[in-house]
């Protein structure tokens, strides 16, 4: 008998470094597989169906949500995104463990459809250091850098939402710290 997997979900705020985290447990673990989400966007250059996204017509993704098929979904930008409910299980009960990267609302979401999931927090050591982080990436106007930050206090407070907060404080011991609350071997 297979052994299930586990669904771990991790949040936080932009810029705290769960891509990069997420980016190691991939590196290191065969046995993490990176929940995709499905959405109605139009495929941009270089993304590839299954890989990227499941790239739905909006009738679809609708008829989806009407049969309660996602775990979580959202709109943005007049497009709908969400988590399909199930490949997430198909995964689960191949005894593959899933991880969803995903933003504050979906995971609450997710406590809801899936309350067996385990839900990291990732903060950073403050709001000091996350502005840096930001900053550092040169890659938005000061008025984006002012809203992310906005947003970012906001979630902070629902960090006791979560099954386990883990301080970013520095990438390689968080990193371990999520490796272990995740049960992974090495």
């Amino acid at each position: 008998m297979t052994t299930l997997g586990n669904l771990t979900v991790i949040t936080g705020p932009s810029g705290v470094g769960k891509g990069t985290i997420v980016r190691k447990i991939l590196e290191s673990h065969n046995d993490v597989w990176l929940s995709i989400s499905a959405t109605t966007r139009q495929p941009r250059t270089g993304e590839i169906e299954g890989e990227h996204y499941f790239f739905l017509e909006k009738k679809k993704f609708k008829e989806i949500i009407d049969k309660d098929g996602f775990l979580e979904w959202a709109t943005f930008s007049n497009n709908f995104y969400g988590t399909p409910k199930k490949i997430v299980k198909e995964k689960i009960n191949k005894g593959i463990n899933v991880l969803l990267e995903i933003e504050l609302e979906g995971a609450r979401q997710i406590r809801r459809s899936f309350p067996e999931a385990f839900q990291i927090f990732l903060a950073p050591p403050n709001l000091t250091e996350l502005e840096r982080r930001i900053r550092g990436r040169a890659t938005e106007t000061e008025q984006a850098i002012q809203d992310r930050l906005a947003i970012a206090k906001n979630e902070l407070i629902a960090k006791k939402e979560f099954d386990a907060v883990v301080i970013n404080k520095d990438i390689e011991k968080a990193f371990e710290e999520i490796e272990g609350l995740m049960k992974l071997k090495n």
